[in-house]
């Protein structure tokens, strides 16, 4: 089933209306090694974590070098188990976050890239910088040594209502192309998960993160 899976989202994802390669990154909580291994055989390049136990169990059973992202929360006291394994920090949500990545960025002598979250959708309940802060954090983050500030990362609310959720994913297109203006290392917006991700490619995401889509539903007690 992974494998049909995998197959079948590459070759449904493919550019969005710009013009752009998506991005699919296999979100990868829970799952097993054995699982991400058939994921990555069948074509993914790229796997994201939410959790930093779960990424440090299973590095190094995880075969096929893929791009290694990290996209939950993150504390700031876990940030030392990730410098130099992660190819994207994904859920900067807040200044504390880039500083710690910054000053262990500096001290093991390695440039980090990561995305700022913006809470798109206001909600209480996710982490994020909001819109209207956005190029403020941006300027704020990118301006931190050993931090490099690759593009944007978003939740959308959880709703099936398309005119709640097309505004606001144009609005974090229309954000990514002002700070794509002034940075050329502005490349990714990353967003869209299972259950939006076309949406989202058709307002503009060029990354998405896909977990149920690839592995099917999520068994809480399979993980490791």
């Amino acid at each position: 089933m992974i494998e049909e899976n995998v197959k079948k989202l590459l070759g449904e994802i493919g550019e969005n209306p710009f013009g752009e390669k998506v991005t699919l990154v296999a979100a990868v909580k829970t799952q097993t090694a054995e699982n991400i291994n058939r994921a990555i055989a069948a074509g993914i390049t790229d796997i994201g974590d939410n959790h930093v136990q779960e990424f440090r169990d299973k590095y190094d059973a995880v075969r096929g070098d893929p791009r290694r992202h990290f996209i939950g929360h993150l504390q700031t006291n876990k940030v030392k188990y990730l410098i130099g394994r992660t190819y994207l920090y994904q859920s900067v949500d807040r200044p504390e976050l880039a500083e710690e990545i910054s000053k262990r960025s500096e001290r093991a002598g390695v440039v980090s890239d990561c995305l700022i979250q913006i809470n798109i959708g206001n909600e209480e309940t996710k982490g994020g910088f909001e819109f209207d802060d956005g190029v403020a954090a941006y300027e704020k983050i990118s301006a931190m040594p050993a931090l490099r500030v690759k593009g944007l990362m978003a939740m959308l609310p959880f709703t099936d209502d398309e005119a709640i959720l097309r505004p606001l994913a144009k609005k974090m297109r229309e954000l990514f192309e002002r700070l794509r203006e002034r940075d050329d290392n502005i490349e990714h917006l990353s967003m869209g998960m299972s259950g939006d991700w076309k949406l989202c490619v058709e307002c503009g995401s060029n990354m998405v993160r896909l977990g149920t889509s690839v592995f099917g539903p999520r068994h809480y007690d399979a993980a490791p």
